[in-house]
């Protein structure tokens, strides 16, 4: 391209060498993204160390660019820890080419959205069996969520029929997952590539967290190579259900008003199944709102452009990273107006009707879409309207009876959720047993 053609999107200015790295906050680099975006626009330049990065802030030019010019933008980044997590085989990370082709289709045919609809026997069939494990041991709930989410998943997969509670292969694709989630994020993968000595240092040395996570990482992907990593790799389900916990609990009326829709609906003899979904347009809404409201995937996961492009009148590099950000988008208060507020009212139109806004960006864009969107949906419909159903979810009390009061903090990594919090899970009827649940699950 001639040189008066290349001229990069608009953004920081970097230091030599480092970039604009010490300008991110790693810990919430999309926060930085989108202040970027007040000063530059929704499409911004940056580099990090020698990576550069293209940031769409904008789901118009997200969907302009990597599904209009899919052609072009459905390459991943080749990360030089890909090797150092044990993680070659990994469908969500390989290049665009003839064998994520084939990866691809396979999945297609079978995650698609009509072949998802037969494995909603076993999502219900889980859900239910959670509910007794909420019961059961409520302070337990972050190791319920996992369990349902990927006990879903690896029957759907692979027919494997995991245990109650505590399954061993469960654990082990949970731990891989949490391990590869938290430590291979971007502005990490870009360090290491620029300084590859890093990839040497023997894992005792000072600072080389990283490393010793990565051979726990390599250990765990030896044990469950055969077990379906491609859907828990970023744990979408539980990571929302975390989420809808912690909006429950600090948003008591909604909870309330999405209860009584499923009282009047449904009634109080028996759960809501699939069938049920269209009939309850409120608990669609606070479904909708909690994906939107703390996307848990918050950058997605890159794009990398396979030529050299001009896009808008600027230039966009071969190799770049194509970063959608996925938390501005969701945070756009010209589409969300106080976009930090948890308001499910925000998805009905005017006529009281639910809108078409599915809030579909939370699980990507183009070719590289998230495939298991659709059994993820169902999964995380099917426990919150359950929970909703059997349980109140309110503040826990101290040793004095006192209210303990939640700050939520949250999980770093490619996919983010609230730590785990305190919180009082009690079922709605009193003193309901296992017993009594079972017969309802039953009925």
């Amino acid at each position: 391209m001639a040189s008066k053609s290349r001229i990069l999107p608009p953004g920081p200015r970097p230091l030599p060498v480092l970039g604009n790295i010490l300008g991110i906050k790693l810990a919430e680099p999309w926060v930085t993204y989108m202040e970027w975006a007040q000063v530059h626009g929704n499409i911004i330049y940056s580099r990090l160390l020698n990576q550069e990065i293209i940031i769409l802030n904008s789901e118009k030019l997200a969907r302009d660019l990597l599904e209009q010019r899919s052609y072009n933008y459905s390459d991943r980044p080749q990360y030089p820890t890909i090797d150092l997590f044990g993680m070659t085989f990994h469908s969500a990370l390989l290049a665009y080419g003839s064998t994520w082709r084939l990866h691809r289709r396979l999945l297609h045919q079978a995650f698609r959205t009509e072949a998802a609809l037969k494995y909603r026997p076993i999502q219900l069939r889980r859900v239910h069996q959670f509910l007794l494990n909420l019961l059961e041991a409520p302070k337990e709930y972050v190791d319920h969520m996992n369990t349902l989410s990927t006990s879903i998943i690896m029957e759907v997969i692979y027919g494997y029929n995991p245990a109650p509670r505590h399954d061993p292969l469960v654990t082990v694709v949970e731990r891989a997952s949490a391990t590869l989630t938290r430590e291979h994020t971007p502005e990490r993968t870009a360090v290491i590539g620029a300084l590859p000595f890093l990839l040497h240092i023997p894992p005792w040395f000072p600072g080389a967290a990283f490393k010793r996570s990565a051979l726990e990482c390599q250990k765990l992907t030896v044990e469950m190579i055969e077990a379906p990593f491609e859907y828990t790799k970023q744990n979408i389900s539980s990571s929302v259900l975390m989420v809808f916990m912690l909006v429950m609990l600090q948003n008591p009326d909604v909870q309330r008003k999405a209860q009584l829709e499923i009282d009047a609906v449904v009634g109080q003899g028996r759960l809501p199944d699939f069938s049920d979904r269209t009939s309850l347009p409120y608990v669609e809404a606070v479904f909708r709102e909690t994906l939107r409201w703390h996307p848990v995937v918050p950058l997605g996961i890159p794009h990398a452009a396979t030529n050299d492009d001009i896009f808008e009148g600027h230039f966009i590099p071969k190799g770049a990273l194509i970063v959608p950000n996925i938390w501005a988008m969701a945070h756009n208060d010209d589409k969300y107006p106080e976009p930090y507020k948890f308001k499910p009212e925000r998805f009905f139109a005017l006529d009281g009707k639910l809108n078409d806004d599915t809030v579909g960006l939370v699980f990507g864009f183009g070719r590289r879409i998230c495939v298991g969107r659709h059994i993820a949906d169902a999964t995380v419909w099917a426990a919150m309207v359950s929970i909703l159903t059997v349980f109140n979810i309110t503040k826990a009390k101290d040793d004095l009876g006192n209210d303990i009061e939640v700050t939520p903090k949250w999980t770093n990594g490619v996919t983010i959720h609230p730590i785990p919090f305190p919180c009082c899970i009690a079922p709605r009827v009193p003193g309901m047993s296992t017993v009594g649940l079972t017969e309802m699950l039953d009925s």
